[in-house]
């Protein structure tokens, strides 16, 4: 059974600008934004998903976006490192509540940034990391030397794709939704060469978080406003869901962002 850490977002809001999605003079709803959280949970419970909670935090509007939070492989944690110092304030909390609940806390070195699973994600036995806009490169292949496993530094190109995870999504160890455009030349080279069967999102879609899905099995859930993704996920045999996630599109985030697989990601295979 999926199990998943969410943090509800008592406390957030566009505070600051470290990404091209937030802007201060462009307010997200708060009591939208409840709702919304609200009906991703409901939606993932119904799904078998077990939904775990961290207690939000008055001036981190972003630990809403639990999957920033460290990278599951097993009992373990590789707790984030942040670039932006709006976010280093997340760190402590975050490793207080996977402390409590029975993770082994692992830190890198200072001089690397690593975030977590919105740049880290297993397709198979492969880590497929994210780098150059928030995490970088060396972190991931520390991250990989830690957890004794094959990882392929992704360049992201496009300020807009800050994060893996918001144009990349493994379905299974052989399948994975991706927007090409987020990755330099090399990166579509090795995305092409090691996943068979990749589903390619448009770009309209990709600027509604259609990549930014989460998994669950062969259900997958995403924002609205991704209809061709969901004609070919629907082809492909997995079942989509989309559920309104706009207050959170006004900093940077979606569905995938606001969970954390506390039983490590979907397709991964330890």
């Amino acid at each position: 059974m999926a199990r998943i850490l969410m943090c509800p977002p008592e406390h957030y809001g566009i505070e600051y600008e470290i990404n091209p999605w937030m802007n201060t003079q462009r307010q997200a709803d708060h009591a939208l934004a409840a709702e919304q959280w609200s009906r991703l949970r409901d939606l993932l419970e119904s799904l078998g998903a077990t939904i775990e909670q961290l207690t939000p935090v008055a001036g981190l509007p972003d630990l809403v976006f639990t999957a920033n939070a460290g990278m599951i492989h097993g009992d373990r944690v590789i707790l984030s490192r942040f670039r932006h110092p709006q976010r280093q304030g997340e760190e402590a909390v975050d490793a207080a509540w996977f402390s409590e609940n029975g993770f082994q806390v692992e830190r890198l070195p200072e001089e690397h940034f690593f975030e977590g699973a919105g740049d880290a994600l297993f397709c198979g036995s492969t880590l497929f990391g994210g780098y150059h806009i928030r995490s970088d490169a060396a972190a991931q292949q520390e991250v990989g030397r830690l957890v004794g496993c094959r990882v392929l530094p992704l360049e992201l190109v496009d300020p807009y794709y800050y994060h893996l995870d918001t144009c990349f999504c493994p379905l299974t160890p052989t399948a994975a939704v991706w927007f090409p455009h987020a990755f330099d030349e090399y990166g579509r080279r090795v995305i092409r060469a090691e996943i068979p069967e990749l589903i390619e999102v448009q770009e309209d879609e990709a600027r509604s978080f259609a990549c930014n899905a989460v998994v669950v099995g062969s259900d997958v859930v995403t924002n609205t406003g991704c209809p061709d993704l969901h004609r070919q996920l629907k082809a492909a045999g997995f079942t989509p869901h989309e559920t309104p996630l706009s207050e959170f599109v006004k900093a940077g985030g979606s569905a995938k962002c606001l969970t954390l697989r506390l039983d490590g990601e979907e397709a991964a295979t330890w």
